[in-house]
């Protein structure tokens, strides 16, 4: 005997959604709605945007969005990452409404309400999409970790930062790049 499955939204559906200043996204299907950030993770948000947004620019090594900017990965899975970048190889991903595809670098910023969605249901997202890194910044304990994607398709975690530790961020996926995570938590 066949049971229903459950529904499961689209990329058409998800442009219906009402535009009330709270984050959308399809996560396989699934409506995930989340309320403002608060401030805190809009300075750790704007620092980083500040800096590596101005390293892009001076290298002209691609661009970098703000949320809310919609990421199609597929017809069931959108995101609206709190900070992405396309590199120049990859700026034909950048449509007029959206970025289709993979990004090279993926951030989100936790919070409270987010943080197992961000650390386990995201992080499995993006490297099902062949996301090259995944950031998770965690404005509260000041630290940020890295995943890279692996060659058998899963993340690896290439790095554990912390301000306390007086670390710097840096990968090869932003040459030239090293930012202090005490600017980041400034």
């Amino acid at each position: 005997m066949a049971f229903p499955t459950a529904l499961k939204f689209t990329y058409d559906d998800y442009l219906l959604f009402p535009d009330d200043g709270k984050r959308h996204e399809l996560l396989d299907g699934d409506h995930v709605m989340s309320p403002a950030p608060n401030t805190r993770h809009q300075i750790v948000s704007s620092n980083l945007h500040r800096l590596i947004g101005a390293w892009a620019h001076r290298g002209r090594y691609g661009r970098l969005f703000a949320a809310p900017t919609d990421v199609v990965l597929s017809d069931v899975d959108v995101v609206q990452p709190d900070l992405l970048f396309v590199s120049s190889a990859h700026v034909s991903r950048i449509t007029e409404t959206h970025v289709h595809g993979a990004p090279d670098v993926v951030i989100e910023i936790v919070s409270a309400s987010s943080r197992k969605t961000d650390a386990v249901t995201k992080r499995k997202l993006y490297a099902r999409h062949a996301v090259p890194e995944y950031w998770i910044v965690d404005p509260e304990l000041e630290t940020v970790t890295v995943y890279r994607l692996a060659a058998s398709g899963g993340y690896g975690r290439a790095a554990e930062l912390s301000q306390e530790a007086g670390d710097a961020l840096s990968t090869p996926l932003l040459p030239d790049l090293t930012v202090s995570l005490a600017d980041i938590f400034e």
